[in-house]
């Protein structure tokens, strides 16, 4: 049987906008089943990241993999114990966790069939973390895109924070617009008058750089190649863009999380080296908290493999 998680200690809860520096355990539990795509979650990792000079992991979890179809749609305790052991791990290193909801396509594809099994989700996952530090952050749900639309979406993830705020009134709730997350569309998300809201976006601009060879991306081959120099024209777009974000939340007096950025493997390594630096530097400008795609995968910063850092990307991430 898997082991019952120590109760976790009470603490004042502290607000995102504090930390720094994050990385995706990405390729892992977002995974229809842990291991399915090579990758797994363990122990060694977190002493690890936290040695690196990371402050916080973004956990990315296919929680609709490993709940029912039908209401109450039960999450399989298995599962739950898992994420218990997963979270006590990172919390023994004094990391901070995003718990992301990831990869839940059918809420793209067609979100009115699937608004009840989400919010019904939220609503285990709420009670089971309700008295964990307030170094356990919720994330409602990764890159909204497709059919649920602006619109939708805002009614949604309202819906969802009221449902998480009867079980845990202060805890931080990271929310991000639609289109993927795409800092262009978070213009379009409905900021609730909450102080414990984070907002976030993605970044991988230009995407034909980025994931150049990626075998999910259609064409991507045709791009292999494609470098990223540091130009003034390519610095001035990263920066007009990030400028953009930074406006709207003064604006709205929210903290803003870079959520996710990172070039694939298959793009030259100079290249990936200095967009990876100067987009963490922007970041760091601009006072985001930052979370790089992913530790040790396609995007990754660690061999698992050779067990070592990938040390010129480690190094434009924390010099």
């Amino acid at each position: 049987m898997p082991p019952t998680p120590a109760p976790p200690p009470t603490e004042t809860p502290v607000s995102l906008v504090s930390l720094a520096r994050g990385v995706n355990m990405g390729n892992m539990l977002e995974a229809p089943n842990e291991g399915d795509w090579g990758s797994y979650v363990q122990e060694e990792y977190f002493d690890l990241i936290r040695q690196a000079g990371f402050d916080f992991i973004r956990l990315p979890v296919s929680w609709n993999s490993h709940a029912e179809a039908a209401a109450p749609y039960t999450i399989d305790p298995e599962f739950f114990f898992r994420l218990d052991q997963v979270l006590e791990w990172a919390m023994d290193r004094k990391l901070t966790v995003i718990l992301d909801f990831h990869n839940y396509n059918e809420m793209m594809s067609d979100p009115w069939g699937s608004k009840a099994r989400f919010l019904g989700i939220w609503k285990q996952i709420s009670e089971r973390y309700k008295d964990y530090p307030a170094h356990l952050l919720f994330e409602l749900l990764n890159e909204p895109n497709t059919t649920l639309d602006a619109s939708l979406w805002n009614e949604y993830a309202a819906e969802a924070l009221k449902i998480v705020r009867e079980t845990n009134p202060v805890r931080d709730v990271v929310i991000g617009p639609t289109q993927w997350n795409s800092y262009g569309w978070i213009s379009t998300l409905d900021i609730p008058n909450d102080p414990h809201v984070v907002a976030t976006f993605h970044y991988y601009e230009p995407f034909h750089f980025t994931h150049q060879g990626a075998e999910w991306a259609e064409g991507s081959n045709e791009w292999l190649g494609t470098t990223w120099d540091a130009t003034a024209e390519q610095q001035a777009e990263v920066i007009r863009n990030f400028d953009s974000v930074a406006d709207w939340a003064q604006r709205r007096s929210v903290p803003i999380l870079l959520g996710e950025f990172g070039p694939y493997s298959k793009a030259p390594q100079d290249s990936r080296v200095r967009w990876t630096t100067f987009i963490r530097e922007q970041a760091e400008v601009h006072r985001f908290a930052w979370s790089y795609w992913e530790f040790n995968a396609g995007f990754g910063i660690y061999d698992p493999v050779a067990k070592v850092w990938r040390d010129d990307l480690l190094k434009a991430l924390i010099p």
